[in-house]
């Protein structure tokens, strides 16, 4: 057992949701209270609970506001029970929109991804259409709005990533619609002098989710790995969301723009292999490496925030032992390995 490994769920939360002192000396030079769009997903909630955690530690009493449409009650409850406000209702409704809170700090997480080729209509709307009727409500606020790495396409694995000023080349119809909320973005920063910041992640790591927990189950049970997508890039989740709530203080029209990832370039074969040393599993792979992976370089957010606080190898031993132990997951696979863009 990693005796620094989370070993309950309610130890993971309060890791994942426990802020960096960067992130509450942001939060208290900007003022008023914080609204998170699209909370229900597999950040949200931490990061909505980090930055309550975050503002108590300023003084005076400022809210956190959650938007949901808090399909699950449970999530609700929970985020009730930290001191998070709560409003359930659809970003695609432009009258609900319009209702909530004025607020001057933004987290904009709402997005469609898994599913995405079957439904391509609900994917360009709740990617682009949902983003219009935001910044429409909050064009005075600062807001900082995610986004994805895949809007790069592939780049050389002998490279240092994509970074921020490279071409984008989105491949398949989820990353040319989170491309479009880019745009959606940088529009309504640019007509209304909305003070935007833009964050490409890739790929949050958590015990519950993520790469490393698709690739530790496949390793413990026995399934042969695929290395076609033969890199990755994975950062946790707690430094991922730590950096967004710092970049609010970027946010500037045109948007800023900053790749949320980790330092290391990850090899599939070698994670595997650790794994299953981890585990006592042997590993199998099939297919051959590609040349080429969706890799991004973080070296300005590293600069402009903090550099990730929680390295490579650590989290991978946090996740074989969460995985060795039967910790629950999410059972939401990442799909990294999609190559055609197809989720």
């Amino acid at each position: 057992m990693d005796n620094n490994a989370p070993q309950s769920v309610e130890e993971l939360e309060e890791r994942l949701s426990r802020p960096s002192e960067r992130v509450v000396e942001t939060l208290s030079r900007l003022p008023g209270d914080l609204i998170v769009l699209g909370v229900g997903g597999k950040m949200g909630p931490t990061l909505a609970r980090m930055a309550k955690r975050a503002l108590t530690e300023t003084g005076p009493k400022r809210r956190v506001v959650a938007v949901s449409r808090f399909s699950e009650s449970k999530l609700r409850e929970q985020l009730e029970g930290w001191g998070i406000e709560t409003v359930q209702g659809d970003l695609l409704d432009e009258s609900f929109v319009e209702s909530l809170p004025d607020v001057p700090n933004v987290v904009y997480m709402a997005g469609f991804k898994f599913g995405a080729s079957e439904n391509p209509s609900l994917t360009w709307a709740m990617n682009c259409l949902a983003p219009a009727l935001v910044c429409q409500k909050f064009s005075s606020s600062r807001i900082a709005a995610f986004s994805t790495g895949n809007v790069y396409g592939m780049t050389s694995t002998a490279g240092k990533g994509s970074k921020e000023s490279d071409e984008l080349n989105p491949i398949g119809e989820y990353a040319m619609a989170a491309l479009g909320r880019e745009r959606i973005f940088e529009h309504f920063s640019r007509t209304q002098d909305t003070r935007t910041v833009l964050l490409r992640l890739n790929y949050a790591c958590e015990m519950r989710y993520g790469v490393l927990v698709d690739l530790a189950q496949q390793v413990q049970d026995g399934q042969p790995i695929d290395v076609s997508m033969g890199y990755f890039n994975g950062i946790w989740q707690a430094d991922a969301n730590a950096m967004a709530l710092q970049s609010l203080a970027l946010a500037t029209n045109p948007p800023q723009l900053i790749n949320i990832v980790g330092p290391e370039q990850l090899s599939v074969k070698k994670v595997c292999e650790t794994f299953g040393r981890h585990l006592n599993r042997s590993v199998s792979f099939v297919d051959i490496e590609s040349e080429e992976a969706l890799l991004s370089n973080g070296e300005l957010g590293y600069q402009t925030l903090e550099r990730p606080s929680v390295a490579a190898d650590e989290l991978i031993a946090w996740t074989a032992d969460w995985i060795e132990r039967g910790g629950p997951t999410l059972s939401k696979p990442t799909k990294f390995q999609s190559r055609d863009g197809r989720f």
